[in-house]
């Protein structure tokens, strides 16, 4: 009950209508115990540009000014407006309801030209999250998927098993993962990790950028997939789109890790 008022705060902004009451009407419920129970509020109307859950809006606001716009459950396809600059999905806080709702928003961005990121947030770690990212490539058109090596790997068709939303090495070769991934579904791929891979199913881009603190901190896919969508937003080549996100975000880590003193403030320094 914690975590869904937690993710209904996030979706919400607000903590209207979420008080004792709630949890009791829950609690109370007679198919408590025995039956899935959902807390819901009414998500915030989409008049800007993100769909994206995570540290991805915190990072954007911080982008010349960027606006986002974080979308539950509820979300129906005439939310998706032209105002978008792009959608960005990410499957870390995963739901069926959810990843349903995921499959409208692209659906409907697919039919207004919007660009679609999907962040693999997890895939290779459990069944219902490689069966979600397939669900949404196979049913909507994704311009760019995002993920580690071991994360891609396994949308990929390898045998690999990704520790939570941590990769594991993957012995196969990344580039001509890459490339044939984009290939087979029409999309940009982006392999995250000391070295960046980025392919279009022809160009091999490479990224060489970073600094490992990253990876000491909870949240630095997130943004990595958010900064990703705000350049698709305005640079129609995905590929060096997403090359171009990485590099930004990638050369602020290294001058935010010059200002820490270790990953706690160095997450305040890469906000900065």
């Amino acid at each position: 009950i914690g975590g869904q008022l937690a993710y209904e705060y996030a979706v919400a902004g607000t903590t209207k209508g979420l008080d004792s009451s709630t949890v009791q009407g829950v609690l109370t419920d007679p198919n408590f115990g025995s039956a899935p129970q959902a807390i819901t509020v009414q998500a915030p109307p989409p008049s800007q540009y993100f769909y994206q859950l995570g540290s991805g809006p915190q990072t954007l606001g911080n982008v010349a000014g960027i606006d986002t716009v974080v979308f539950g459950p509820g979300i129906t396809s005439d939310m998706i407006s032209l105002g978008l600059g792009s959608l960005v999905l990410n499957i870390g806080t995963l739901t069926t309801a959810l990843i349903n709702a995921m499959k409208i928003a692209a659906q409907a961005a697919n039919k207004k030209g919007i660009p679609v990121v999907l962040d693999a947030c997890g895939a290779g770690s459990s069944k219902l999250r490689d069966s979600s990212c397939l669900k949404l490539l196979n049913e909507a058109r994704i311009d760019v998927l995002k993920g580690n090596g071991s994360e891609i790997a396994s949308i990929s068709g390898r045998k690999v098993r990704t520790k939570g939303v941590d990769s594991t090495e993957v012995e196969a070769d990344l580039k001509k993962i890459a490339r044939d991934l984009s290939q087979k579904r029409r999309c940009v791929t982006v392999i995250t990790g000391k070295e960046d891979l980025i392919s279009d199913g022809k160009r091999i881009l490479l990224v060489k950028n970073g600094h490992p603190f990253m990876s000491r901190i909870v949240g630095t896919g997130c943004m990595a997939a958010s900064l990703i969508g705000a350049f698709c937003a305005v640079e129609k080549d995905y590929a060096l789109a997403a090359a171009s996100a990485l590099a930004c975000f990638e050369i602020s880590s290294e001058i935010a890790a010059k200002k820490s003193a270790g990953p706690g403030s160095f997450k305040e320094e890469i906000y900065n």
